[in-house]
C-alpha cells in the first residue's frame, strides 16, 4: 500500500507541475493535478476491458488453429 500511495503523490506533482508550467496558474495546476487522475482511472478500467476481449479472441484464435489439423 506504502507504494501506491507514494505513487499516486507522484503522479499528482507531475500533473500538477506540468500544469502549472505550461500555464503558470496554480489553480489549473492544482485542477489538473486532481482532474487527470480521476480520468486516467476511468481510461485504465476500459483499458483493461479491451485488453480481456483481446486476450479471449486471441484463445479463441490459438484454439481454432490447433484444432485446424
Amino acid at each position: 500500500m506504502a507504494k501506491t500511495a507514494t505513487f499516486a503523490v507522484v503522479h499528482f506533482s507531475v500533473a500538477f507541475t506540468v500544469g502549472y508550467a505550461l500555464t503558470g496558474s496554480i489553480l489549473v495546476g492544482s485542477a489538473l493535478a486532481l482532474i487527470e487522475p480521476a480520468i486516467n482511472t476511468v481510461a485504465f478500467y476500459f483499458h483493461e476491458l479491451g485488453w480481456q476481449k483481446f486476450e479471449a479472441h486471441k484463445a479463441t484464435l490459438a484454439e481454432a488453429f490447433a484444432n485446424r489439423v
